[in-house]
């Protein structure tokens, strides 16, 4: 049996997880099949590769020899697709693949890139998590990623990413129902919430982690709601949850934002991007990151 791409693949994630199950999981496949394929790799070497023990599987070393060649090859067939991909993209024409966590400031960026780029092809992919944006950015599947990451809780970026800050700490906000008795305050202290029942989208990279080290801070031990903010927002106008929020979050008639007392949490804002070979052009991303930082402005301005 000629080994391929796939196989090494396999043994990584077998390496990597500790366990035939986890990495039969991960690869999405049958723990069967991986097993079966592992016993077929093992016998074309000539030699076990691991060892099955109570605890899981760990490599022996022989398959601490065959991994140590393994993961450059796989990184190397990685980046030859990924590079693949780019140069294609370029010669179908200028296109700018932008991925973002929620901000109000995406519809004004989008609309001054295509003002100040034109010709360029434009798409948007939204997500909750921004780890997750940022490893397609290094994959090469989005060219430019704005997200947010949040106070003490710093987002794992892949090597070979350029990370501009574009705000160093935005404090965040809480969104109350209007007839809620602190809603009247210009500054809102989380003292004065003690009795109300909290929400959190715990998909939202960091979200859950920086709201509740901000509650046991001020000595606060509330419920707490897991959820979406379309649906918190929803429970925000009824009274039923008060939840953190952008600063630069619209309103609902039903609804206000406040600031909190001596913000207690705070985010960065950031662009991300894959720079050199076969990643986006030093040039294209000042412009990128110009105009983002333009419309932040001007929806800080209005707000």
């Amino acid at each position: 049996m000629d080994l391929e791409v796939r196989h090494l693949r396999a043994l990584c994630a077998i390496a990597d997880s500790g366990s035939l199950h986890k990495a039969a999981r991960e690869l999405g496949m049958s723990q069967p099949s991986l097993t079966t394929q592992l016993r077929r790799i093992e016998n074309s070497l000539g030699g076990q590769l691991f060892s099955r023990e109570r605890t899981g599987c760990r490599p022996t070393p022989l398959g601490r020899t065959v991994l140590s060649r393994a993961r450059p090859l796989i990184e190397e067939m990685r980046s030859l697709v990924t590079d693949a991909k780019s140069a294609a993209a370029r010669a179908a024409g200028p296109r700018l693949r932008i991925g973002a966590t929620a901000n109000r400031a995406i519809p004004g960026w989008l609309r001054r890139l295509r003002t100040r780029l034109p010709g360029t092809e434009t798409s948007l992919h939204m997500d909750v998590s921004a780890n997750a944006l940022l490893r397609l950015v290094a994959s090469g599947q989005l060219d430019v990623a704005f997200v947010h990451e949040v106070e003490g809780c710093p987002l794992r970026v892949p090597d070979g990413l350029e990370i501009r800050v574009l705000v160093e700490r935005e404090p965040q906000f809480v969104t109350l129902a209007a007839d809620h008795p602190a809603a009247a305050d210009p500054v809102v202290k989380l003292a004065d919430l003690a009795a109300d029942q909290w929400m959190v989208d715990p998909t939202v990279d960091g979200e859950w982690d920086g709201m509740r080290r901000m509650l046991r801070a001020a000595g606060l031990n509330p419920r707490v709601l897991h959820g979406d903010y379309l649906t918190a927002f929803s429970l925000v106008a009824s009274g039923e949850v008060v939840t953190v929020c952008q600063p630069t979050t619209s309103p609902r008639p039903d609804t206000v934002i406040r600031p909190l007392h001596g913000d207690p949490l705070g985010v960065r804002l950031l662009l991300a991007a894959r720079t050199g070979a076969a990643g986006t052009d030093r040039a294209e991303l000042d412009v990128v990151y110009g105009e983002l930082a333009g419309a932040y402005g001007e929806l800080v301005q209005v707000g």
